[in-house]
């Protein structure tokens, strides 16, 4: 695995970063944030406010507010998720001058701990004042993972070789932004209003309550501040801050502890009558630091098991990292709440905290670990259903049309203008013809029922779903009477560099293989559900919807005549393609080194990538990534096709050289689908995803959020894609590939109600043990039998010569 500008030292449970350096710092917020799945705030000092090198970004989960910026001539509407008040700053000083800070003052250690088994984030580091006294300081903070409402800052002061006052300044700060993405500088950025502030009449806890602009939710914040050492504490209120001011006496050698207790909650959350009376009331009912540290300890302990993980070397502390910050964006506390995926996490403002189709690349580890919260996010997709289906009828389509970008209410969130930073020039965006987005919920919410069994979902939200996503499909395409086949024209693909054709003026692409596969998969998949309904719910599905006479055939003969297109023997990703002119490639890499964004790079030179075959990511590929080998050549054969080992390896070929893997989601696709096709290459892809964040390979993007989908992929990796796992046909399927690089790893998942099912491969051996339940036994296929592995049982497969041994 590639080594970043700023590889920490790492262990199997702590990620920790030496020495301060500024120009790592925003890498370092994004990557040490801590997350409850209800809010999560970055890994900033809190001695620091927002600059240009520090961000300390707060945001709960599906907390949006809409923004209009005059923009290049026009008015540009925006929802974005909100940086919230921010509850962390505590700044400290040892005389009247300024407040100790690493960009003002002399640093002489600094050390940065993320503990990923218990969730805490710790500082330790020395100041040298002006005087030359030094100041050790080491901070603790976690974000309750048991009470979603809470927070916590521990500081310890201590004084090394004097004795004297340290003044101490606690505050919540309600004049935030959202300003921690640059190209988005030239946007309206102030989503709060009306702060107020107060205090308790001890001035131990003060408070600060605002509201979004537009979306009107409430925010309350409550702040209790207490220490150990003999203090005098006044309260300020100024400008949207509320602020508590504490003068304490250092003795040398003697530390000093002030605990930082804080509460949020916004006027979203459930059993509540006002934000800032339950923010205050939590926080007063809060335990001690030393209780909250324990209960919070034992939430992530709790975590951790049902989502075991042991993976050998580096990348067994890589992928738990991942893990880590997956949990804390989709813990069991989100199954509670009206969100979905975001893009970026809880972790930054790029996408503006967009939900795009990442849950694809997300659900299907959530489904074997955490399966509430996978029908919890597909539930906020059912919700915005009826959204779809008017966007799909704006558009005089029928069913529903899901945006490419989600936000709040489910409207499209796509912008219409994107900045080129290398040309400085504001382009249009066509995004917005992704409605491949569909399909993936459509496959999101198969293998959830899949894997957990759920057939009243299926039944009831999912069947609609399955139904109304179908019903776009079939009317959006078009039978061409000279092919004798549907096409489904004017779309963009999972590539996103090719919006047109070279010279058009209309946006979009005609038979985006991807799409039309897809597509075919999702009218096939809703036949089966539809057909398969008890008689009464299908009749009440069908009055529901509207399902007219003939409706269903419809839908039988597009999925088996959509059109496909070929060059030279392979797939080609869209009509047209294999026309386009080939890139010279080595002289892009040797003008410009990075060219993952070959899109900006060409623009800036007044050209297009849509002249090019040049992919920005997967697309046609993405099939190898949905379907496993036999299933993608079964849905070819029903279109009417023959795919072959020899005709997928071309194809593979064919877009691994001409892709520039412009998205962190790239290489983790093309290192499942080189697990099966060409397994020496394969780890190569492998390394790069595992490496995408924590080495910033997209070159500073990872500092506006990490990439979820990129992070919950490489578990999935693990956890599918090197078993061959499939949950099909209340069957657990296994034909293991594995990697040299990973050739003993193991994991838990829990499948159709039972908890901690382990799995272990080693040196050609699956062992599979079931913990004991009152549930039916599991069964668990090969590619050349079935073999039943019942509750408080082990099984050991032999995949070399596939005989099986029982122990246990």
């Amino acid at each position: 695995m590639p080594d970043g500008t700023d590889s920490p030292d790492l262990t199997d449970w702590t990620w920790e970063y030496e020495g301060y350096d500024p120009a790592q710092e925003r890498l370092r917020e994004s990557l040490c944030t801590l997350g409850n799945g209800y809010f999560a705030t970055r890994g900033a000092a809190p001695e620091c406010a927002a600059d240009s090198v520090h961000y300390p970004g707060t945001y709960a989960a599906g907390c949006y507010n809409r923004l209009t910026s005059d923009l290049a001539g026009r008015k540009v509407e925006n929802e974005d998720m909100v940086n919230l008040p921010n509850w962390l700053p505590l700044r400290f000083r040892t005389g009247p001058g300024e407040w100790l800070s690493p960009d003002t003052h002399k640093v002489l250690d600094h050390r940065q701990s993320l503990d990923l088994r218990s969730g805490t984030l710790t500082r330790t580091l020395r100041y040298e004042d002006d005087s030359g006294r030094v100041l050790a300081v080491r901070q603790l903070r976690l974000l309750h993972m048991a009470d979603p409402h809470l927070a916590l800052l521990r500081t310890e002061f201590t004084a090394e070789g004097w004795s004297g006052g340290l003044e101490v300044e606690a505050a919540i700060d309600g004049t935030v932004t959202n300003s921690g993405v640059d190209r988005y500088r030239q946007l309206a950025s102030r989503h709060l209003t009306h702060a107020h502030t107060g205090a308790s009449d001890d001035s131990v806890t003060v408070w600060l309550r605002c509201r979004t602009t537009t979306s009107d939710i409430r925010v309350g914040l409550a702040a209790r501040t207490t220490t150990d050492a003999p203090t005098t504490i006044s309260v300020a209120h100024d400008d949207g801050r509320a602020v508590q001011r504490l003068r304490l006496s250092l003795t040398d050698g003697r530390t000093v502890t002030v605990d930082k207790t804080v509460a949020l909650h916004t006027s979203r959350d459930a059993a509540i009558s006002d934000p800032l009376h339950a923010a205050v009331d939590r926080v007063r009912r809060a335990p001690d630091a030393t209780a909250l540290l324990a209960s919070h300890r034992t939430a992530w302990q709790q975590l951790w098991r049902n989502a075991e993980l042991d993976v050998p070397n580096r990348a067994g502390p890589v992928l738990r990292l991942h893990l880590f910050h997956v949990l804390q964006t989709l813990s069991p506390h989100t199954a509670d709440l009206d969100v979905g995926v975001p893009a970026r996490g809880l972790h930054g403002e790029a996408y503006r905290g967009h939900v795009f189709w990442d849950e694809l690349f997300v659900l299907p580890y959530l489904n074997l670990h955490f399966p509430e919260v996978s029908r919890a996010l597909l539930t906020y997709r059912h919700r915005r259903l009826e959204q779809a289906c008017f966007a799909a009828r704006d558009a005089g389509h029928s069913g529903a049309m899901y945006p490419w970008q989600s936000g709040s209410d489910g409207r499209e969130e796509t912008q219409e203008l994107h900045l080129n930073p290398r040309s400085g020039r504001w382009l249009p965006d066509h995004s917005r013809l992704q409605h491949h987005v569909g399909s993936a919920i459509a496959y999101n919410v198969w293998q959830y029922c899949e894997a957990s069994g759920d057939s009243e979902f299926l039944h009831t939200k999912g069947a609609e779903m399955l139904a109304q996503i179908a019903r776009f499909w079939a009317g959006l395409a078009t039978y061409d009477e000279g092919l004798g086949r549907y096409r489904i024209r004017g779309v963009v693909g999972p590539d996103e560099y090719h919006e047109a054709y070279p010279g058009s003026s209309r946006p979009g692409l005609d038979d985006n293989a991807y799409t039309n596969v897809t597509a075919a998969w999702v009218l096939a998949r809703a036949l089966d559900v539809v057909r398969g309904l008890p008689e009464p719910r299908r009749r009440d599905l069908g009055e529901r919807i509207g399902l007219a006479p003939g409706e269903l055939d419809a839908w039988e003969d597009v999925s088996r005549k959509l059109h496909v297109p070929f060059h030279s023997g392979v797939i080609s990703q869209f009509e047209g393609y294999g026309e386009l002119a080939e890139l010279d490639w080595a002289a892009y890499r040797a003008r410009y080194g990075d060219i993952r964004r070959l899109d900006r790079i060409l623009e800036a030179e007044n050209d297009s990538v849509n002249h090019y075959q040049a992919s920005k990511q997967a697309d046609v590929l993405m099939l190898g990534y949905l379907f496993a080998p036999a299933e993608l050549q079964g849905l070819f054969k029903q279109l009417g096709y023959v795919i072959d080992d020899a005709t997928w390896q071309r194809t593979v070929d064919h877009y691994l050289s001409r892709t520039s893997h412009g998205s962190t989601l790239s290489s983790l696709v093309h290192g499942w689908i080189l697990a099966r096709a060409r397994r020496t290459d394969a780890w190569t892809y492998v390394q790069e995803a595992l490496a995408g964040d924590i080495a910033d390979v997209q070159g500073g993007t990872t500092g506006e959020g990490i990439h979820l989908g990129a992070m919950a992929g490489t578990l999935d990796l693990v956890q599918r894609g090197l078993t061959g796992l499939e949950t099909r046909d209340g069957t657990l399927r296994l034909d293991p590939v594995p990697l040299p690089e990973l050739s003993e790893y193991g994991f838990a998942i829990r499948y159709r109600g039972h908890w901690g099912v382990q799995l272990r491969l080693s040196a050609g051996k699956l062992r599979i043990t079931v913990p004991e339940s009152d549930r039916d036994p599991i069964d668990i296929a090969l590619a050349d039998r079935t073999v039943p592995v019942g509750p408080g049982e082990s099984c050991t497969l032999l995949l070399t010569d596939r005989e099986t041994a029982w122990t246990d």
